[in-house]
């Protein structure tokens, strides 16, 4: 049997969360034993990927690959006509749409990999309202497609599988809950970062506004302005993501671009890990503290329900009330306990690749029964 993947991901942005999952699913296909996995992307035309990956002869940097045309060249003009002639037989979507149009005959199966909707059901950051207006379109008429044309929709929470029922009510017995693989961490840098205070609580992800980081950091300075002690914030993303006044405040650190290693470093070393966003197709930056030992204080109301231990800190993250009272409640709790970090890492343990590898094979047999 022959398995294609979309590959696109991982050309485009190889460090972000989706290219990992998809490099998660390259590797459990190839554990699985069930056949050749073959990658299908687009690329520049001295691309690495352009020696491992079939692609779309196009020329295309590595970060227009999402704009329409690019898109519609690979989806609708190389992606039938490559599968049909690599005699594939099963093929899987990474990006939530990506399935070829028309489907080759040859193709006895195709998959969905569905990480969120919030494409369709939330605003996100475009340079314009014009570039809204285009990507919205587009997002709807493609994911819109690939739920219709898909023989199986896998996606990594409960949520994100409700969320899919409710846009697209003829999805139902097709979706299935595939929760995403995280990978061990890096080992942590031997130093830790000299310019960070001995004590501070971290966030992992700034950028879409989903995120809800201006209302935290709302919160988060009134109660300091009370004369409440919080520790400081590192926040990994981009200082560009929040207004300026919030940005600048006092006692917050920015970070981005760094090494896994120092990533790694800051996990362990935080207090503790806040995760305030509105809506969360899983919640990776949850799990990846949990197993650094790390307590997590998270939002209410999406899929970081299913993946927090039920010992966490919970908060409404509409309701600055509760968000404050979670912050103050974090303080009382003191710094983090190194006892418990065996119950939190055991919690993460869920999500091993091991475990991912068994669900894609179950997921894998199934859709070719």
């Amino acid at each position: 049997m022959r398995i294609g993947i979309d590959y696109r991901p991982v050309t485009a942005a190889p460090w972000s969360g989706i290219a990992r999952q998809v490099l998660a699913l390259e590797q459990a296909l190839q554990a699985s034993g069930r056949g050749d996995v073959l990658r299908f992307s687009m690329a520049p035309a001295d691309h690495p990927h352009r020696a491992i990956a079939h692609c779309a002869p196009q020329d295309v940097p590595a970060q227009g690959l999402h704009r329409p045309k690019a898109r519609l060249a690979f989806e609708a003009g190389f992606l039938p006509k490559a599968l049909q002639r690599e005699g594939v037989d099963v093929y899987i979507a990474t990006a939530n749409s990506g399935l070829p149009w028309p489907r080759p005959r040859s193709l006895k199966r195709q998959v969905l990999l569905l990480h969120d909707l919030f494409q369709l059901t939330l605003p996100g950051r475009h340079a314009s309202w014009l570039h809204a207006a285009v990507y919205g379109t587009m997002d709807r008429v493609m994911i819109g497609h690939a739920m219709r044309a898909a023989d199986a929709i896998w996606t990594p929470s409960q949520f994100s599988a409700e969320e899919a029922a409710r846009l697209f009510p003829r999805s139902r017995d097709r979706l299935q809950v595939l929760p995403n693989a995280v990978a061990p961490l890096a080992a942590p840098d031997a130093v830790s970062d000299a310019t960070l205070p001995s004590r501070y609580w971290l966030v992992v992800g700034t950028r879409e506004p989903r995120k809800n980081i201006p209302f935290l950091l709302e919160q988060w300075q009134a109660l300091r302005d009370g004369g409440v002690a919080l520790p400081d914030l590192v926040l990994v993303g981009a200082r560009g993501d929040v207004p300026e006044p919030l940005a600048t405040l006092p006692g917050l650190h920015w970070r981005s671009g760094i090494r896994d290693a120092a990533l790694s470093r800051l996990y362990h070393d935080a207090e503790r890990l806040l995760h305030p966003a509105t809506a969360e197709g899983f919640g990776l930056p949850v799990i990846e503290a949990l197993a650094s030992g790390t307590p997590v204080a998270v939002a209410t109301g999406s899929a970081l329900d299913e993946i927090t231990p039920a010992q966490s800190l919970r908060f409404d993250p509409r309701d600055a009330e509760a968000l404050r009272t979670s912050l103050q409640a974090a303080v009382s709790s003191g710094r983090r306990d190194d006892e418990a970090a065996p119950v939190l890492q055991a919690a993460a343990e869920r999500y091993a690749p091991a475990r991912y590898e068994q669900r894609v094979a179950q997921l894998l047999d199934e859709v070719l029964r």
